[in-house]
């Protein structure tokens, strides 16, 4: 996005709104308190904003924010957002971490709601500028947001052949390629080395880009719709009408 700049420069207040509304209750607060991401430091039994684990999170979101700031015309950005929905499932990690749908789709709505209200009261965009921030912003939220129903709904999929899971990659890295950047990490260098110590640039000939909406059509490709049209009536009944 051409206004990506602008997004990018509210990233810390959203991370610290939208971690301070999680902890603010303790159904979604509590998600913070079992050790199911590769984060192995201390922590605290009652999570609070500096809690070790919260600035960790805190970490990743920034990160990912960053990462929607980026350029949605590569196939890359599509399947990170896929794999961002798989991974709340606790599929595709070495620590599975489970989220409710619900709380996804909260998490979402605060995060599409402070950007939103920051991008329509910056005093210096004009208008048009405004709205059409606010809705290639909200697109791509809907698309993230479609993304993790793909990972949580599971209707119909007895037509399928079942959900491709890929392999367990640590978190932030694609195909074996290190996709989200920290804000202390000194420089791109590690960028084609995958978590196993394999060389990237092979793994990514193997894994070539595919559009993660690609299965949801396969299992209603052959489907067709008919026209029920009713049967010709005899020749005698007509016959018989006219008469």
């Amino acid at each position: 996005m051409t206004g990506s700049k602008y997004i990018q420069a509210l990233i810390p207040a959203v991370v610290n709104i939208v971690y301070k509304k999680l902890l603010q209750y303790d159904i979604t607060a509590r998600a913070f308190t079992t050790r199911s991401t590769a984060f192995e430091g201390p922590m605290d039994e009652i999570p609070d904003e500096e809690s070790p684990q919260i600035i960790h999170r805190k970490m990743f979101l920034r990160a990912y924010l960053k990462k929607l700031c980026s350029d949605p015309t590569q196939m890359e950005f599509w399947e990170y957002l896929d794999k961002v929905g798989m991974m709340h499932t606790g599929l595709g990690r070495t620590h599975p971490l489970h989220i409710e749908y619900i709380h996804i789709g909260a998490g979402l709505a605060v995060i599409q709601d402070v950007l939103n209200e920051a991008i329509l009261s910056h005093p210096r965009l004009p208008l048009p500028r405004k709205i059409a921030l606010v809705k290639a912003l909200n697109k791509v939220i809907w698309i993230q947001n479609d993304l993790f129903t793909k990972w949580y709904v599971h209707d119909g999929e007895e037509y399928t052949d079942g959900m491709d899971y890929g392999i367990i990659e640590k978190e932030g890295w694609l195909h074996g390629r290190k996709v989200l950047h920290h804000e202390d990490d000194s420089d791109g260098s590690d960028d084609t080395v995958s978590p196993t110590g394999e060389d990237s640039k092979e793994k990514t000939k193997s894994s070539e880009g595919v559009c993660p909406f690609t299965g949801m059509v396969a299992s209603v490709s052959n489907l067709k719709v008919e026209d029920d049209k009713p049967e010709a009536e005899p020749k005698q009944a007509v016959a018989r009408v006219q008469e």
